[in-house]
């Protein structure tokens, strides 16, 4: 408190000693510090003064509205010599308002259209936050969408590569068994482990077959594969002849084996 303010300074304390100990440079802060303190009571003061100020204001205009009309109202008094009494009704057989309108009264200092301004604002705000919330809720669909159609996509492609490797391994069978030595095409057969030394005419038939898409090839090995060796690689099934094989295998593609 203001005591111990007022007390001589314990110049062996800490507080003292870890002071800075050049010349004038504490009196400096002490005196910056005391001005400091005093501008901070100063506004305080004002504010309460300001606050005080409205509030006695508000105080005495609900004062005034809570109480009744006395006779000394001119308005009421005119009203008496009518007939009135107080507590009644108003209208020619009583059916009016007793009460009387209630007073909106306006403290702040804008204009009068202002609070329509803000609410409209306001208003605005919100059609746009959930504007921008219902945009943000397509794009995520629309990313959803497009990863399944994305993740379907990459599905059937794996699909189709195993499909084509159990093509290339039947036909190489197959024909093996056919006593025939070399494929049609070299990627009719599975590709041998990379070897150094491959022939350039091996890397130009690789290049020819590379201009070929996954499903190109399946279709091309599958449709040989039945038209030579009777067999559907979706059924696992080598047919009797080419009769057997149409009217027993449901057809000559994945979908037609679901």
């Amino acid at each position: 408190g203001n005591m111990e303010e007022d007390e001589e300074e314990d110049y062996m304390s800490d507080l003292f000693i870890k002071q800075d100990v050049r010349p004038g440079l504490p009196m400096v802060r002490r005196v910056r510090e005391a001005m400091q303190k005093e501008e901070k009571q100063k506004e305080a003061n004002e504010r309460s003064r300001q606050k005080s100020v409205k509030e006695e204001e508000r105080e005495r205009r609900d004062l005034v509205l809570k109480s009744a009309l006395g006779a000394e109202n001119k308005g009421f008094a005119l009203l008496q010599k009518m007939g009135y009494k107080s507590g009644q009704a108003l209208g020619k057989s009583g059916e009016g308002i007793v009460e009387p309108i209630p007073l909106n009264i306006k403290t702040g200092r804008s204009g009068l259209g202002h609070e329509e301004l803000k609410k409209r604002k306001a208003e605005e705000k919100l059609e746009n936050y959930r504007q921008k919330l219902h945009m943000k809720k397509q794009a995520n669909e629309q990313a959803a969408d497009q990863f399944r159609i994305r993740f379907k996509t990459k599905q059937e492609e794996r699909k189709m590569e195993g499909d084509l490797r159990r093509s290339q391994r039947a036909c190489q069978q197959l024909d093996m068994q056919k006593d025939i030595d070399v494929p049609k095409e070299t990627w009719y057969w599975l590709e041998p482990e990379e070897e150094d030394d491959k022939d350039e005419e091996d890397k130009e038939d690789e290049c020819r077959s590379s201009d070929l898409s996954v499903s190109e090839k399946l279709r091309i090995l599958t449709a040989y594969l039945r038209e030579e060796h009777f067999y559907c690689i979706w059924c696992g099934t080598t047919y009797e002849d080419s009769e057997d094989l149409s009217s027993n295998c449901p057809g000559d593609s994945a979908a037609d084996h679901d």
